[in-house]
């Protein structure tokens, strides 16, 4: 089983979809690291030899921010945004939706399971 920047690649998945699986890696950056070091796409995670699973995690690792670094990063930056007390730092502050949605029907993701006001 590989493991790169800290998690278990899944072995029976093809190295472009096995990348996706590191927290700050999709599809075209996945792409885009294993065009850098030579890798086939189609290669599964299990036939990766020694070398080049290192290839691969000294291009992460030079070249992108991924998983404790860019969730911290990614915390930070919302912590900031609350402190600064923009209208996005206070919806995060309220735990409600900060992109637009309307929020009187839907938005049970942010707002949590439904509370009824005043029933007797």
């Amino acid at each position: 089983m590989a493991r790169i920047a800290g998690v278990d690649l899944p072995n029976k998945k093809r190295m472009e979809y096995a990348l996706t699986y590191i927290y700050g890696i999709g599809l075209h950056n996945s792409r885009l690291i294993l065009d850098a070091v030579g890798i086939d796409y189609n290669k599964r995670a299990h036939e990766l030899t020694e070398d080049e699973a290192a290839a691969i995690r000294k291009e992460i690792q030079e070249n992108y921010m991924v998983e404790g670094d860019l969730r911290k990063k990614v915390a930070m930056d919302i912590k900031a945004l609350m402190d600064l007390g923009s209208y996005r730092g206070l919806r995060h502050r309220k735990g409600l939706p900060c992109r637009g949605q309307k929020t009187k029907t839907n938005a049970r993701t942010r707002k949590g399971k439904k509370r009824t006001v005043g029933a007797a």
